[in-house]
C-alpha cells in the first residue's frame, strides 16, 4: 500500500506547510485549520490558479514566504499585490512545480484536475509528507506516483473524504482480513431524476450539491458520479486492492464517509458531517488528532441512514471509470482528461448534462490504452485525448441554450 505509516511528531517544532491550490475549497479549510491552531503550524508556500486578490490575502495573513500564481499573466498583479512585503512571488506552471518541490513537512496537493500532477509529483519526489486531495494524480499516474513515493521515501495520507475514511479503519498492518473497500456515493442532486430529467438540467442545478461544499468542476462529477468512478481509481492504487474488490453504494445522508468489509464478515465504518475540514484535520495532524469546529454527529437527530445501489443506466460515468481501470495504461487518463473538457463544456452552456458521459465515452473508443512508462507520455495522452474530446464537443449539433445561472 501507498499510505504512510506511523511516525514520531514533534511536540515542539511546528510543521511547516505547502499548500499547492490554497484559494480553492481544500486550501481555505486548511487555512482555517492553521488559523485556529497557528503554534502548530507555520505556511511556507501558498499557490494559485488566477485568484491573485484571495492569493494575496491569504499570503500576509498567514506570513507565506512564497506564493505563486500559475497563470503566467497574474504575475504583476500578484507582484505588486505583495509589493512592501518580503512575500516572495512567481508565476507560471512551471514555478507551482517547483514551489511543490521546496522542502517542507507537509504538503497539501489541492489543485484540481491534471494540473495537480507535475507538482504533486514534485511534493513527493522532495520527500514530503502530501495530504492528497487531488485524485486526478492517481487517476492519471497511478503506478508511476506509487513508484515515485516508494523510491522516494515520501507518504501519501489521503484526504478525500472517503479514502481518508477508509484510512481511518483499514488494518494497515494485516492487508490480508480486509475483503472489500465500500466507497459511499451521496448520488449528487440528480439522483431521483429520470433521464428525461437529466437531459434538461442547468449548470446553476448541477453546481448546487445537496449536502457538500465544492467547487464546480468536483460538484459536476458529483451529479455524473463520475467523481465516484474517479475515486475508485484512486482507491485501486491507494490501497492496492483490485477493482472488483471495490464497490459503490449511494448513501443520500452522506454521514457514513466509506467502509472496510473484513473476513471475519466485520464491517467497520467511519462517521462523520460532510465537512471537508474532518478528513483535513485528520491529515493535518496525523498521526495525532486535532480539535476542529465540525458540528458534532447527533444520530437521534438524523434519524435514519438509507443506502441503495447505484444506477448503472442513469450514471453511465461508473461503468466507464471500471472500464478504464481495467483496460490500464493510458485509459485511466483519457478517461480523466476527456471528463474534464466535457464538464467545461457543460458549465459553459456548450453541452448537455448527459453529453458528459457520451463524450467521454467515444473519446475512449477513439484511443485504446497504451502502455504507460513515464510522466511524458501521461502528458502525451492527456494532450492527445483533450484534442479528440475537443474535436468531439465542436462536432456536435449546438446544445440547447442554457443559461448558466440557472434558466433556459
Amino acid at each position: 500500500m501507498s499510505l504512510a505509516s506511523a511516525s514520531p511528531r514533534s511536540a515542539t517544532q511546528p510543521r511547516r506547510l505547502s499548500i499547492l491550490g490554497s484559494t480553492g475549497s481544500i486550501g481555505c479549510s486548511t487555512l482555517d485549520l492553521v488559523e485556529r491552531n497557528p503554534d502548530a503550524f507555520e505556511v511556507e508556500v501558498l499557490t494559485a490558479n488566477r485568484s491573485v486578490a484571495r492569493l494575496a490575502m491569504q499570503a500576509k495573513r498567514f506570513g507565506a514566504r512564497l506564493a505563486v500564481v500559475a497563470d503566467d499573466s497574474a504575475y504583476g498583479d500578484l507582484k505588486e499585490a505583495l509589493s512592501g512585503t518580503n512575500i516572495e512571488v512567481a508565476a507560471g506552471a512551471a514555478a507551482v512545480a517547483e514551489a511543490a518541490g521546496r522542502p517542507t513537512d507537509w504538503v497539501m496537493a489541492a489543485i484540481v484536475g491534471a494540473a495537480g500532477l507535475a507538482p504533486t509529483l514534485s511534493a513527493i519526489r522532495q520527500g514530503s509528507v502530501v495530504g492528497l486531495a487531488n485524485k486526478e494524480t492517481l487517476v492519471c499516474a497511478g503506478s508511476l506516483m506509487t513508484a515515485e513515493v516508494k523510491r522516494c521515501g515520501a507518504q501519501l495520507l489521503p484526504v478525500d473524504s472517503e479514502h481518508n475514511a477508509i484510512f481511518q479503519v483499514l488494518d494497515l498492518e494485516r492487508p490480508e482480513s480486509v475483503d472489500r473497500l465500500i466507497l459511499t456515493a451521496s448520488g449528487g442532486p440528480f439522483r431521483t431524476f429520470s433521464r428525461a430529467d437529466m437531459a434538461s438540467v442547468t449548470p446553476a442545478q448541477a453546481v448546487a450539491h445537496p449536502n457538500w461544499d465544492m467547487g464546480a468542476k468536483i460538484s459536476v462529477d458529483s451529479a455524473t458520479m463520475m467523481n465516484k468512478g474517479l475515486e475508485l481509481i484512486e482507491a485501486h492504487f491507494l490501497f492496492d486492492m483490485p477493482e472488483p474488490r471495490i464497490d459503490i453504494l449511494v448513501h443520500p445522508e452522506s454521514v457514513i464517509h466509506s467502509m472496510v468489509a473484513y473476513v471475519d464478515g466485520s464491517v467497520l465504518a467511519q462517521l462523520g458531517q460532510p465537512d471537508m475540514r474532518t478528513p483535513i484535520a485528520y491529515a493535518l495532524a496525523w498521526p495525532e488528532r486535532m480539535a476542529t469546529p465540525v458540528e458534532r454527529l447527533d444520530l437521534a437527530a438524523i434519524g435514519r441512514l438509507s443506502f441503495e445501489p447505484p444506477d448503472a443506466e442513469r450514471f453511465p460515468a461508473l461503468a466507464l471509470a471500471r472500464a478504464a481501470l481495467r483496460a490500464g495504461g493510458t485509459a485511466p487518463i483519457t478517461l480523466n482528461a476527456a471528463n474534464e473538457e466535457a464538464v467545461a463544456a457543460f458549465l459553459a452552456g456548450r453541452l448537455g448534462f448527459l453529453g458528459i458521459p457520451e463524450i467521454v465515452e467515444r473519446t475512449l473508443e477513439a484511443h485504446p490504452a497504451a502502455p504507460l512508462g513515464s510522466l511524458e507520455e501521461v502528458e502525451a495522452a492527456d494532450a492527445t485525448a483533450r484534442r479528440t474530446a475537443r474535436g468531439l464537443l465542436e462536432a456536435r449539433a449546438p446544445a440547447p441554450q442554457i443559461d448558466r445561472e440557472g434558466g433556459r
